[in-house]
């Protein structure tokens, strides 16, 4: 889960849960209130009709049977029972109806002077009331409809309430989370797009005082940090090559010279010989660490033109056969290009050449029949060069390490070179934007695929 969609999500956890207890509070006081409010009404009720009955010698029990129905504080199922020291009943408000209570609740009032209590659906109190001659117990009850109504609105209310609360908590949660973590997100588009090419970008420092600006602060003192390494590691291959070529040159020279005086020697001559293909190598590897290392130098002054992939591949060609009759290579396409400039790519001729080479001589030099086959194929965006052999292949543990420097598969050492050509194509492919990939099983051949964006 993404930060921001955590963010959101325990945000909106956190205010629904303090909505919903909120909720619950309001409720449930308002509950309370109502139930004492109305335990308070009937208690009035209760002494109200206790007083009239006992004290008022005017009001018999018709006439105050009259002034309960009457009043305009009647209540819904309003009824009043009045019961002497033996639990007779010697006053009911309504006749057709009768109060059902538990057995021992007159008992109970008796005991604690005041009861508040529900039957059903309805509120009851009860009451002991001393006349001077008599306790008498009163019981009232009634069924609080405006009340529960008003609250049941109010359940609506908060029900309806902490529905749209919590939606517009997770809509802004949302919302706020992106909003807070773009600046993140924007840091994160920046350093995705930094390579070992362009290790002179640097991130959006914004405002240098929050927190994310310290941390893209942070990142690019890394970044320098790594440029200055990167810088100093070029630079130390960069000379350490270029120093080595003139003694390695002078050394070459004067082996042939030795050569020319040693003919009639057949052991030295072995010992020359042996010399000078150590010498070769030596020269071999020192020009392709000067070329690895200056191969991002002047990126932005590399000299590009229009070439065609197909003119190139064929000067590759014929150049290799020069050197090495005996291998075989066939070109053909895979798809006929719909547009003449599909083949045509924005690039250096002489590093395309040197990529191309270096794949077909691979191609042929691991081949037990010398034999290499390049297909050409197009589409609506790039121009793709597949260079096919069927030789020894390469095994699937050693594939991810195949474009690293002086890596070379376990089978392919008893082969020449210094597995630093692969490091080099992919380097120079990188430059021009394209890609530069490998399939191969072990004992099956390769495949290598270069994919360049055609103008």
């Amino acid at each position: 889960m993404k930060i921001k969609d955590r963010i959101a999500l325990q945000f909106s956890l956190i205010v629904a849960s303090i909505l919903v207890i909120f909720s619950v509070v309001i409720y449930t006081i308002s509950s309370n209130y109502r139930q004492e409010e109305f335990y308070d009404r009937l208690m009035n009720k209760a002494r109200t009709t206790a007083r009239l009955l006992v004290n008022v010698k005017e009001v018999d029990k018709n006439l105050l049977k009259i002034i309960d129905r009457n009043t305009l504080t009647a209540l819904i199922d309003e009824k009043v029972l009045v019961f002497n020291e033996q639990n007779q009943l010697i006053y009911a408000s309504v006749d057709d109806k009768q109060l059902t209570y538990r057995p021992n609740l007159l008992d109970e009032i008796r005991e604690k002077k005041e009861v508040e209590t529900t039957e059903g659906d309805s509120e009851v109190v009860g009451l002991l009331y001393n006349d001077g001659e008599e306790t008498l117990v009163v019981l009232a009850s009634a069924y609080d409809r405006f009340g529960r109504s008003k609250l049941a609105n109010l359940r609506n209310t908060l029900l309806y309430g902490l529905l749209v609360g919590i939606s517009l908590t997770v809509i802004l949660g949302i919302y706020f989370a992106g909003n807070s973590l773009r600046p993140i997100a924007h840091i994160n588009n920046q350093v995705s797009t930094i390579t070992e090419r362009n290790l002179r970008q640097r991130l959006d420092e914004g405002n240098r005082r929050d927190e994310i600006a310290q941390l893209a602060i942070n990142f690019n003192t890394v970044l320098e940090r790594l440029h200055q390494a990167f810088e100093q590691q070029r630079s130390f291959v960069s000379h350490a090559s270029h120093e080595l070529r003139t003694p390695l040159a002078a050394l070459k020279s004067e082996v042939q010279l030795a050569e020319r005086f040693a003919k009639d020697d057949p052991a030295i001559q072995e010992v020359l010989h042996n010399l000078m293909t150590d010498t070769e190598r030596l020269i071999s590897i020192t020009n392709s660490l000067l070329f690895l290392a200056r191969s991002f130098e002047n990126i932005s002054q590399m000299t590009t033109t229009k070439v065609r992939i197909e003119d190139i591949t064929f000067f590759a060609k014929d150049e290799l056969l020069t050197v090495h009759p005996e291998y075989r290579i066939f070109i053909d396409y895979e798809n006929i290009p719909s547009d003449e400039t599909h083949t045509v790519i924005q690039g250096n001729e002489e590093l395309l050449k040197r990529v191309i080479l270096n794949l077909i001589d691979n191609a042929c030099k691991y081949s037990s029949d010398n034999t290499a086959r390049i297909l050409f194929a197009t589409d609506a965006t790039y121009c793709i060069l597949r260079v096919i052999d069927s030789g020894i292949g390469i095994d699937s543990d050693d594939l991810p390490y195949i474009f690293d420097p002086f890596y070379r598969a376990a089978n392919a050492r008893s082969y020449s070179g210094f597995g630093i050509g692969l490091s080099i194509c992919q380097r120079i492919i990188d430059i021009h934007g394209g890609t530069l990939t490998v399939k191969s099983k072990k004992g099956q051949g390769s495949t290598f695929t270069v994919k360049l964006r055609h103008i």
